[in-house]
C-alpha cells in the first residue's frame, strides 16, 4: 500500500489506477479505493472513501460510520473515511 502524494497538490488523474469514481462535480470528486492501494495521507491506514473539493465550504447530509481524517493542499480539502473496525 502506497501513501496518497498530496505534497504539492492532490492529483486525481495521477492515482486513477488505484481509485474508483463514484461521483464528479464542477469542482469535487467522490472516490473510492476499493482494493486498499492507498493510505491516508493523515494516518496512515487505508481508507473506503475520498472526498476531494476546491470549493470553499461543503456541506454533507449524513455522517460515515467510522474514523475521518482531513488533509489540505494548497488548493484542495480532502476529506477520508475509514471502515469502522
Amino acid at each position: 500500500m502506497q501513501p496518497l502524494d498530496i505534497d504539492d497538490c492532490f492529483d486525481v488523474h495521477a492515482h486513477r489506477d488505484g481509485l474508483k469514481v463514484l461521483t464528479q462535480g464542477a469542482d469535487s470528486w467522490h472516490l473510492s479505493n476499493p482494493d486498499d492501494e492507498y493510505a491516508c495521507p493523515a494516518c496512515g491506514r487505508a481508507f473506503d472513501r475520498l472526498f476531494v473539493s476546491e470549493d470553499p465550504t461543503v456541506t454533507f447530509n449524513s455522517a460515515p460510520n467510522g474514523p475521518i481524517c482531513l488533509a489540505r493542499t494548497d488548493g484542495e480539502l480532502l476529506v477520508l473515511t475509514h471502515d469502522p473496525r
